[in-house]
């Protein structure tokens, strides 16, 4: 009788502990990025969390964040794309400011020289499976230098 009732509640702590919920979901690498944005040299930093939910709308979110850079001053995100069968990678130049849709939007900094901006773009237009090559930078809004780059990455439309 003792070992039923030890058996049975080995089996209940087994079973109860083995439908713990995941509670980090897990990236895509396909379909989703981290991005770390950097400057050679100095300690300005970014990231770029690029999201591609799984809807019909195909919205690309990406929260972007900038540390250490100018005090109280606007930034710009740009990407640049090229065919996935293009073997060259990311050696386009064709950069395309990004925001809230078409609308570009500046990441500006607080006094510390942080600051975040939520960006989205909508690729509807593209068909579901293209593949590219991207990277990023981060100008400076009122000179247009480029302050922050990124390494580049594959992607493909989901």
């Amino acid at each position: 009788m003792k070992f039923k009732i030890i058996l049975a509640i080995a089996v209940f702590i087994v079973a109860f502990s083995s439908c713990k919920k995941n509670e980090s979901p897990t990236l895509n690498p396909l379909y989703d990025l981290d991005v770390k944005l950097k400057c050679e040299g100095k300690d300005d930093a970014g990231f770029i969390e690029f999201r591609q939910n799984p809807d019909t709308a195909r919205i690309i979110t990406l929260d972007t964040w900038v540390t250490n850079m100018l005090p109280n001053h606007s930034y710009l995100l740009q990407r640049a794309v090229n065919p996935i069968a293009d073997i060259t990678g990311c050696s386009s130049n064709a950069w395309l400011t990004l925001g809230e849709g078409l609308q570009s939007k500046s990441i500006v900094t607080d006094a510390h020289g942080n600051g975040n901006a939520k960006l989205w773009r909508n690729i509807t237009a593209i068909a579901r499976g293209t593949a590219f090559h991207i990277r990023f930078r981060v100008l400076d809004e009122a000179t247009l230098a480029t302050a922050l780059t990124s390494d580049c990455f594959d992607y493909t439309v989901r």
